[in-house]
């Protein structure tokens, strides 16, 4: 973050450890002005499994989340005096307890004595920004309440009437620090008020950039604290530039006033010029709250006026609650997890990289799921569940500037129940690739259809086998399972009594089980997605349930039964594991395997197979 401002003026032994550096400006338009250094440091959120490492939680003032480069700062705003409570401290090591801090003091009042009186004093200006021109040292917070005191505007003199103070008033000290710590201290950072205004004084000189005349406020400096450096900041005054840039000064000196003609202008930061005419007032403007910048001085036509009162001063403490990682590649819906940049592709897309790309990336990549088989009416008899997609792992390099298309697998569709045709059996679902090569894996085989009347036919359980193949569908009455091939598991076989229950498909992590004469048999196991892609704060959800916690994928789905009731899909009885479809056990149609999971559909009794889910990619390389 850049920072613009100078530092005009003269110090101010005020009996400081350090004489000056807290120290508010003198009286008539002199400016003194002083900072601390600042932190920080780079790394990602660790959204680990478990117990997950989080930053410090505080809570005072104003609170304001943004953001500056890839970093994520939370901003406490006092505009008056109030607590900063720190509740916890961090335990992420990327984002340390080290706090920034802007600590700026009240402006002092304008003088009122005369028809060319001193503008008032800047208040004093602390803070630890890193780059600022007069940083200072780090700030370490811990668990407790800090006091914040925020520091008043001096008034205005009011002229030579009897009994009214010539003399402008002096700001108050502005203050951040644990309660309680006495002062002078490391932990006590104190701003002083900037001083009142009497007879007219010099200010600071002239910018080359834009020429001002004497008599002039000092200039204030910028800090860019509460917002992002790319928009207007919240707090404090205008200074020179244009747009954002040109935002977020503080504690410019008040200007003189002047005899029979136009006051001179305040310094940048907010202070305002003197009074005088032609087209304004004897009288001094006010300077804003919040800028801490001084009053102006009061000026002469025909008679004496007053002088402006100082603007109050400000605290604003931040910290860094996160950081944003930029993706070295495009394409899918992109998270970051641990170390990792993960691109999750539900739908076909493409993977492209820059020119600046070369890493081992880590995939993971599902087929489409088959779709369950359907009996015939009036037999209520055995339908297989649809085979699991193709499953594959495993880690492939990828250059720079390559563009792979990425096509995601569809589920197949369950059979269609008629009364007039014998059960029809699942389609096998599509296959899912990926570049390079391209790596490919099958879909799952459809789930095996009952046999008709007398004479009728039946539809066999779908085979998925191959090197790049998923799981076999599983079969109905009398048949054997489709086979699976390298990345899946084979169907079950169906029942050989009355009753025929259908078999479950295979699953990624197992074989689908066997119909029996009264009941279906479960869908094969799928199995869980490597631990690099389990992020718990994922934007869509990965996997689904299986028999131990979550990110399960590729379940077979199970087989109808009669009259006891179908098997589960992709694990035990009614147990829909991994997003497989159970099957039916009467009356209603086999259960669909869920969308980007690659699970089969469950076979049905007297209605419609379930359609089999559809696959997914997930690539994921060092962020």
């Amino acid at each position: 973050m850049g920072y613009l401002g100078r530092r005009i003026g003269l110090s101010q032994d005020n009996g400081d450890s350090n004489p000056g550096a807290a120290g508010g400006a003198v009286g008539g338009g002199l400016l003194d002005l002083f900072a601390h250094g600042y932190f920080e440091r780079q790394g990602d959120i660790y959204n680990d499994p478990g117990t997950i490492p989080s930053g410090m939680t505080a809570t005072g003032g104003i609170i304001s989340d943004y953001t500056s480069g890839s970093d994520v700062y939370r901003a406490h705003i006092f505009t008056s005096s109030g607590t900063f409570d720190v509740a916890s401290l961090s335990t992420n090591l990327a984002l340390p307890n080290t706090v920034d801090y802007l600590v700026v003091a009240g402006g002092g009042g304008g003088g009122g004595e005369s028809s060319q009186s001193g503008g008032g004093g800047a208040g004093g200006f602390r803070t630890n920004l890193t780059g600022h021109p007069v940083k200072a040292a780090d700030y370490t917070a811990e668990v407790g309440t800090y006091t914040v005191t925020v520091g008043g505007g001096g008034a205005g003199g009011a002229g030579p009437s009897p009994g009214n103070s010539q003399y402008g008033g002096q700001g108050g000290n502005s203050e951040f620090f644990p309660t309680p710590v006495s002062y002078p201290s490391t932990k006590r950072v104190r701003a002083v008020g900037g001083g009142g205004g009497g007879a007219g004084r010099l200010g600071g000189p002239d910018n080359p950039s834009t020429p001002l005349t004497r008599s002039t406020g000092g200039y204030g400096l910028q800090a860019l604290i509460a917002g992002p450096p790319a928009n207007p900041q919240p707090i404090g005054a205008p200074g020179p530039g244009s747009g954002a840039a040109a935002t977020g000064y503080f504690a410019g000196g008040g200007g003189g006033g002047c005899y029979n003609g136009a006051g001179y202008a305040g310094g940048y930061g907010g202070g305002t010029p003197g009074g005088g005419p032609p087209g304004a007032s004897k009288d001094a403007a006010h300077a804003a709250a919040t800028t801490g910048a001084g009053g102006g001085g009061s000026g002469y036509s025909g008679t004496y006026g007053a002088g402006g009162s100082g603007g109050s001063g400000v605290v604003v403490v931040r910290y860094k609650i996160g950081s944003i990682t930029t993706a070295k590649a495009t394409g899918g819906a992109i998270s970051f997890y641990g170390d990792k940049t993960i691109h999750a592709f539900t739908s076909s897309g493409t993977f492209v990289t820059p020119g600046s790309f070369s890493e081992t990336v880590e995939y993971f990549i599902v087929g489409g799921g088959g779709g369950g088989g359907a009996d015939n009416y009036p037999a209520a008899r055995g339908a297989g569940g649809g085979g699991a997609g193709g499953l594959r792992t495993g880690t492939a390099p990828i250059g720079n500037s390559v563009t792979y298309s990425i096509s995601i697998g569809s589920g197949g569709t369950g059979g269609v129940y008629t009364t007039q045709v014998p059960g029809v059996g699942g389609v096998n679902g599509s296959a899912t690739t990926f570049g390079p090569g391209p790596i490919t894996v099958l879909g799952g085989g459809g789930g095996g259809g009952h046999a008709g009347p007398p004479g009728g036919g039946r539809d066999a359980a779908g085979s998925s086998s191959g090197p790049t193949g998923g799981s076999g569908g599983g079969a109905s009455n009398d048949l054997n399972g489709g086979s699976g091939g390298t990345y899946g598991n084979s169907g079950g076989n169906g029942a050989t009594t009355d009753n025929y229950g259908g078999a479950g498909g295979g699953g990624a992590g197992g074989a689908g089980g066997n119909g029996t004469s009264a009941t279906g048999g479960a869908g094969g196991v799928g199995l869980q997605i490597p631990a690099t892609f389990r992020d718990p704060k994922a934007a869509i959800a990965l996997g689904r349930p299986g028999s131990s916690g979550s990110y399960w994928f590729a379940g077979g789905g199970g087989g109808n039964g009669s009259p006891s009731g179908g098997g589960g899909g992709g694990g035990p009885k009614e147990s829909p594991y991994a997003g497989a479809g159970a099957g039916s056990s009467g009356g209603a149609p086999g259960g669909a395997g869920l969308t980007n999971t690659g699970s089969g559909g469950g076979g049905n009794r007297q209605d419609n197979g379930g359609r089999g889910g559809s696959g997914i990619v997930l690539i994921a390389y060092p962020s």
